[in-house]
């Protein structure tokens, strides 16, 4: 298979590397600011409910956005727990978007009201994605009763507040069968994006014992089938994939022309959880992961210590295993989703439902 341009790999090894010549540069942020919540989702996969009590205080936590601006970093995707259940939400978002960083919120709808709506415009928030997981008995059977007419509403107001809105949809075995009648639903409304990730044996899923395994074909599949007819962008989340000869098509550009460029924990993105954790994706939701905390560490010192985020900036092909170590294409995805290859088989360096390996 001769490969396209495109798909020229991200910069990954750099062993011998000095703090002062860091090469790598942060683009983006998952920020858990809190781990409240008012669910108790089956798949949750960090078990969320309850605030941890030693979460960053306001002061810290605007610390934290001087620090993610002093590196440079342009989009920050604030997540929860719930948003919206800390008070100070919207302090934070504000200094965000007052220094130039972009802000995305994830949310799962349900404790919208007409004072959040009125901050959300105020802070020039760049969109809020919600949480829905399919047609109604399914999306309420996995998190909540009545959370899928919540929702629907909280789309509804923040579209007709003129808030770019988008929505997230996780998937296991039982909702991916239902993408079709969904999409239906979907196209009612003016939404921007959808995006399509896949359920990790996490957390509650890991403990619920929730089927997460799914034939990647009937995703990409239906992106394919569908993306040119939809009046809004569909795509696929970087936990499923690689590589097949509809690559460039899934990945929610309307021109066909991005791929997967392997998996980007410490290359471009971080992750930091509510009490200043901080590690290469917040899906890496395992203490082996962290790199450090921001309560005695700095960010800019974590991010640019030549001892951090090893298993991605040391990537080398030869630590491939399974078929991913005989790939033509390994090189390039890097053998995937860390998060989603560790939470399944523990195996950092191996897909097991790559679609280009496995079916057709």
């Amino acid at each position: 298979m001769k490969t396209p341009a495109m798909f020229m790999p991200v910069l990954r090894s750099m062993t011998s590397l000095a703090m002062s010549d860091c090469p790598y540069r942060l683009t983006s942020c998952v920020w858990e600011i809190t781990l409240a919540c008012c669910f108790l989702c089956k798949y949750c996969g960090s078990k969320a409910g309850k605030a941890r009590p030693d979460e960053l205080s306001t002061d810290e936590c605007l610390d934290v956005c001087s620090q993610l601006k002093e590196l440079g970093c342009r989009r920050v995707n604030l997540i929860g727990g719930e948003v919206f259940i800390r008070c100070d939400w919207k302090t934070i978002v504000e200094r965000l978007t007052d220094d130039g960083i972009r802000v995305t919120i994830i949310t799962n709808g349900f404790l919208f009201t007409d004072a959040i709506i009125r901050d959300l415009k105020d802070v020039n928030i760049e969109s809020v994605a919600v949480s829905l997981d399919g047609i109604e008995p399914v999306h309420d059977k996995y998190r909540q009763q009545g959370s899928y007419a919540r929702a629907i509403k909280a789309i509804e107001t923040l579209i007709s507040a003129g808030i770019i809105t988008t929505v997230l949809t996780t998937l296991n075995a039982e909702n991916i069968m239902t993408l079709e009648p969904f999409y239906q639903i979907l196209m009612q409304y003016p939404i921007a994006a959808w995006q399509l990730q896949a359920c990790s044996p996490m957390g509650n899923a890991a403990v619920m014992g929730i089927d997460y395994r799914f034939d990647p074909h009937t995703v990409i599949d239906f992106v394919v089938r569908h993306r040119e007819e939809s009046a809004f962008a569909i795509g696929i989340a970087d936990n499923i994939g690689y590589f097949t000869a509809d690559e460039s098509l899934i990945r929610g550009d309307r021109r066909g022309q991005r791929v997967f460029p392997g998996c980007g924990a410490g290359l471009s993105v971080i992750g930091i959880d509510s009490v200043g954790n901080v590690k290469g994706c917040e899906s890496m939701y395992d203490e082996r992961f962290n790199e450090g905390n921001l309560r005695s560490t700095t960010l800019r010192e974590i991010w640019e210590s030549p001892d951090a985020f090893a298993y991605n900036r040391r990537f080398t092909p030869s630590m491939l295993t399974g078929k991913c170590s005989s790939c033509e294409m390994g090189a390039y995805c890097a053998g995937g989703c860390r998060s989603y290859n560790y939470f399944t088989h523990q195996k950092l360096y191996e897909y097991p439902n790559c679609a280009k390996n496995t079916g057709r």
